[in-house]
């Protein structure tokens, strides 16, 4: 372990180069946790954290990656042995806290979730920070009436990428029978109604020319990925009652709409945060996950090595990019 390969994120004279390095464990940040790392997984706020003004990285140089699972190969803590499989996700992990890109990662032990009994190391990052927001977003529209619903109207924006694909996965192991796919292109089409999409319609089918204050109650619950104008035209379509989770802000951080919604037809908006929640609610969702063999069989997944994660990131940037992308760190 004296020297070990990273994606490593420079700020050369202003210019921000992204490539592979050796470097040792002094150029890791500080915790009580050593890991093996033996995958990753490619996320949308990882293309964000290699942009110029991506607003993520805290400061430079840093190793992005907000995913990793891995062997604990030394602890501090008590709490992990060394040899037992983890997985960390989230926290300040890849911002400003070296991440997941990396052959090794030294993580706060309070970061480190172990890893279920049911999942590999590489089925935990098919899934990683996009599958434990899918899963939240889930527990959250259940917990706002859906789980009483089976074949309520349901509705996954951003359905393609990471989080909308496993999201309607789960969703059709969990036995919702009426889920609608929003997709932008032709090829998506495909995708979504395997994973378990049972209608696909596309953004001219959700935009209207005029904007009155409120719309056709379309949709019971949507489990909004996208954010931006997606969400602003949603609110006003959702059923009496309904409620619509918001997780992604791909689609731009402004959410234009009125009172109205609210305060008649008593619609509900859960922000879902794969972040900072807390441990339990995070071994939970985890535990929860394991479930689902399923879905995971399911899901599109790419396999790459370190050294391909920028193209890779290119695609997310420039919306080519189906499923999800493991990183696999070993040879």
């Amino acid at each position: 372990m004296d020297t070990f390969k990273a994606m490593r994120l420079e700020d050369v004279n202003g210019q921000l180069v992204f490539g592979l390095q050796n470097i040792t464990l002094n150029d890791l940040s500080q915790g009580d946790v050593i890991i093996k790392v033996l995958y990753s997984s490619l996320n949308y706020k990882d293309m964000l954290a290699i942009q110029p003004k991506g607003g993520v990285i805290r400061h430079y140089p840093m190793i992005p990656g907000i995913d990793l699972a891995g062997t604990v190969v030394s602890s501090k803590s008590d709490a992990f042995e060394i040899g037992q499989k983890v997985l960390v996700t989230g926290y300040e992990m890849g911002m400003s806290h070296t991440g997941g890109f990396s052959e090794y990662a030294r993580v706060p032990k309070e970061w480190v979730v172990p890893l279920p009994q049911e999942l590999s190391p590489e089925q935990a990052m098919v899934y990683g920070t996009a599958g434990l927001t899918a899963m939240l977003s889930i527990f959250a529209l259940e917990n706002a009436g859906l789980f009483e619903k089976k074949e309520a109207r349901v509705l996954v924006t951003g359905a393609s990428g990471g989080v909308g694909s496993i999201a309607l996965a789960l969703l059709k192991e969990r036995g919702y029978s009426n889920v609608t796919a929003l997709v932008r292109k032709d090829y998506q089409e495909a995708l979504v109604s395997r994973l378990g999409a049972q209608q696909v319609i596309r953004p001219e089918d959700l935009f209207v020319k005029e904007k009155p204050l409120l719309l056709k109650e379309q949709y019971d619950f949507v489990l909004d990925t996208v954010g931006g104008d997606v969400a602003s035209h949603l609110i006003p379509q959702l059923a009496y009652g309904g409620a619509i989770s918001l997780c992604g802000n791909a689609g731009g951080i402004g959410l234009q709409t009125t009172v109205l919604p609210f305060i008649l037809r008593g619609v509900n908006v859960l922000g879902i945060d794969s972040v900072n929640i807390s441990h339990q609610d995070r071994l939970a969702a985890w535990a929860e996950l394991a479930q689902y063999q399923m879905a995971l069989d399911t899901l599109q997944t790419d396999t790459i090595g370190l050294e391909e994660v920028p193209k890779h990131l290119e695609m997310l940037k420039t919306g080519s990019h189906l499923g999800r992308t493991i990183v696999r760190l070993t040879d």
